[in-house]
């Protein structure tokens, strides 16, 4: 579980502020963000309520949207804040296609089926915190995506009111209340892509 959390995280993470970084911004770049090492984007007790519960969360990546090259700022900050989702899905699909491909032809091969198993691990752990972090809720990144396409008088209040949101969600959290919506959205996230690589290996010939 643990290097399974801190793949999933750091790649996130690392996104964040490379997206960033190709609109203009060098703030993660300067603040030693664009980096693999997962000491830099870990937040304890994010990371442990990974561990524990399979949602959570890293040090928010910064980013000064001013510095974007593109004249839509809020635009560049919805690109910035979908980079972390899409790489989980991105994971979350290589680390499938990898465990399907164990699972064939290492079937009778223990330590290729504990790859595997550690693969599918890691893929689910990645699609739960892509699914939890696009939950329009502030500080989470669905909050950000959102940010291009609601006036700004809302987008005032998110800011000014963020703190107590978050607490309420936190609170949220921890009674389990969004427990069984994640688990649904992973799971059918999950089968999409399994069926999608099925059909790759079939139409390839690898199986």
């Amino acid at each position: 579980m643990i290097p399974a959390v801190l793949i999933v995280i750091t790649l996130h993470e690392l996104s964040h502020g490379f997206a960033a970084y190709l609109l203009g911004d060098t703030t993660a770049r300067d603040r030693g963000r664009l980096t693999f090492n997962p000491i830099a984007h870990i937040d304890i007790f994010g990371f442990l309520c990974m561990l524990v519960a399979g949602i959570g969360w890293a040090k928010p990546v910064p980013v000064s949207p001013y510095r974007f090259r593109m004249k839509n700022k809020k635009l560049g900050m919805a690109i910035t804040a979908l980079a972390g989702p899409l790489s989980n899905l991105l994971i979350a699909f290589v680390f499938l296609f990898i465990r399907t491909l164990l699972v064939i032809y290492g079937y009778d091969v223990p330590i290729l089926l504990g790859m595997a198993s550690f693969m599918e691990i890691t893929a689910v752990l990645s699609i739960g915190l892509m699914a939890f972090n696009l939950i329009p809720i502030p500080p989470l990144d669905g909050s950000k995506v959102l940010l291009p396409f609601l006036p700004n008088k809302v987008i005032e209040f998110f800011y000014k009111y963020e703190r107590y949101i978050s607490i309420g969600f936190l609170i949220v959290l921890m009674l389990d209340l969004l427990d069984g919506i994640i688990n649904s959205v992973v799971g059918w996230f999950i089968n999409i892509i399994m069926d999608v690589i099925i059909n790759i290996i079939v139409g390839v010939g690898l199986i």
